[in-house]
């Protein structure tokens, strides 16, 4: 035995030495013959083949979507049977745990899939350059390798990596985080989405909250029905009502309901249809772009108007001074068009990625072009009015953990007979201070609601007596005329 190790001892040596020599003094065609050969050989012999997904590829060394998926996959599934794991903190609705664990460096786990084993490793090279001995830095490459035999090369590349990466792709979306982006010229910076709006607490009539749930997953589910018409897979919502309805709660919902990004895009922080086609091309998919009050935006419904009065003005020398004053105006403020927005929502752009929502607020409906809002671009409209009595038991409900009350027949009634928004029913229901009581709660609705009846039978009767007036005053006007000889 001693014999037999101090021979393989020997003949390693001799191996080493005889590389060493061969790397230091053969040129490198002929190394990279040898090393083509060797490979071969190497090939013909070991019967396992082995694929490396690295972290960085590219020539612009971009972060591989592979690596990630893997990472993901691994990061799942290796947990339970690693016995060197890293652990990274993650801030992700719904998870047990804050913590995600993943294969540390250098370490390998067996997987098997339909009866065939792999073997996953994780591994880094570090490669040090040093210009100066103060001034040194080391370049760290990760990547997965996946060792499998070689009578299973079709399962494993075309079933294998296949179930890998959509498993890493559900992975994703049930932790996924979701986030809230903002424009700053072409550029999208975000913070994490924490709304805790859902449907279920959303203040509007169950019916048509069920539409808008069965919309949404109608949408979701459509990839191969958009494809089929030839029609993008996008959809546009037209949120519309007074202030104070629930616009902004209904787009958190349906992100937390779709699990989808939102882009609130700013349209006055874009300084043109060049720029706004740029924020475009930079959304994901599986999001929502919001555009809240476009109504106040920019002044997109009258430009064509504006257009057309600029060119008949330049007819005379004072309304061509005008006209250079507004162009003034223009060049400091954005130059984003209807057409452009137009072309952004439903035109060649708008096709640019897929599985998109785009959302349009407005408290006043009648202000916008009707080019904006037709059917096709904003195509479910929903209107978000004053609270009704189905909509006042999910906020009590909400706030108060009532289902009925002795009291609810008599708001029930003053819901019918005046106008008043959720936010404001919300306001008198939320307590005030720890020992407020519910009953204390519903009675200052109550007194609310009596308030708000008061005030608008008072601007009724203004109205009617200024129409009066109006009236009486033509009236007058007419008989005035007629005798003076003016009416024959």
């Amino acid at each position: 035995m001693y014999k037999m190790w101090t021979q393989a001892g020997s003949l390693m040596a001799s191996t080493m030495f005889i590389y060493t020599m061969f790397m230091r003094f053969f040129p490198s065609p002929l190394q990279a013959r040898v090393r083509r050969y060797t490979n071969k050989f190497t090939s013909f012999v070991y019967p396992y083949i082995r694929i490396r997904f690295h972290e960085f590829t590219g020539e612009r060394l971009m972060k591989s979507e592979a690596y990630n998926a893997i990472q993901t996959y691994l990061s799942e599934h290796s947990s339970q049977r690693a016995s060197k794991l890293k652990a990274e903190a993650i801030k992700v609705k719904d998870t047990r745990t804050p913590l995600m664990l993943s294969m540390d460096d250098n370490e390998e786990i067996i997987e098997e899939f339909q009866g065939v084993k792999v073997w996953w490793g994780s591994y880094k090279t570090t490669s040090k350059t040093q210009s100066f001995p103060w001034n040194s830095s080391s370049d760290e490459k990760r990547y997965y390798k996946l060792t499998f035999h070689k009578h299973y090369r079709s399962l494993i590349t075309d079933s294998y990596l296949k179930h890998v990466l959509e498993e890493a792709k559900a992975i994703e979306m049930k932790n996924r985080q979701l986030k809230l982006y903002t424009n700053s010229k072409t550029r999208w910076s975000h913070v994490v989405f924490e709304h805790p709006a859902t449907f279920e607490t959303l203040a509007m009539k169950p019916k048509e909250k069920e539409c808008i749930i069965n919309d949404l997953v109608k949408f979701k589910s459509g990839k191969t029905y958009y494809a089929k018409i030839g029609k993008a897979w996008k959809r546009g919502y037209l949120l519309y009502g007074p202030p104070g309805t629930g616009k902004s709660t209904m787009v958190a919902a349906m992100a937390n309901f779709m699990n989808y990004d939102v882009y609130d895009l700013e349209l006055t922080a874009v300084k043109d249809n060049s720029d706004l086609r740029k924020l475009l091309i930079n959304t994901s998919s599986k999001s929502i772009m919001v555009i809240e009050d476009i109504d106040c935006s920019l002044d997109l419904t009258g430009q064509r108007k504006k257009r057309k009065e600029k060119v008949e003005g330049r007819e005379g020398k004072d309304s061509r001074k005008r006209g250079d004053e507004d162009d003034d105006d223009d060049d400091r403020g954005s130059k984003v068009t209807l057409s452009g927005l137009l072309n952004v929502i439903d035109g060649i752009w708008s096709a640019c990625g897929g599985e998109r929502i785009m959302v349009f607020t407005t408290n006043f409906v009648e202000k916008l072009d009707p080019a904006l809002i037709r059917r096709g671009r904003m195509d479910k409209h929903i209107e978000l009015s004053y609270c009704c009595y189905e909509a006042f038991k999910v906020l009590a409900q909400n706030y108060l953990g009532l289902e009925s009350h002795q009291l609810f027949p008599k708001i029930e009634k003053l819901l019918e007979e005046t106008k008043m928004t959720p936010a404001d029913v919300a306001e008198n229901l939320m307590p005030k201070s720890l020992d407020e009581e519910v009953d204390t709660c519903l009675h200052n609705l109550i007194q609310a609601l009596e308030r708000s009846k008061v005030d608008l039978e008072k601007k009724k009767a203004e109205t009617e007596r200024k129409q009066s007036n109006v009236q009486k005053t033509s009236e007058n006007h007419g008989e005035g005329m007629e005798e003076n000889g003016v009416i024959n």
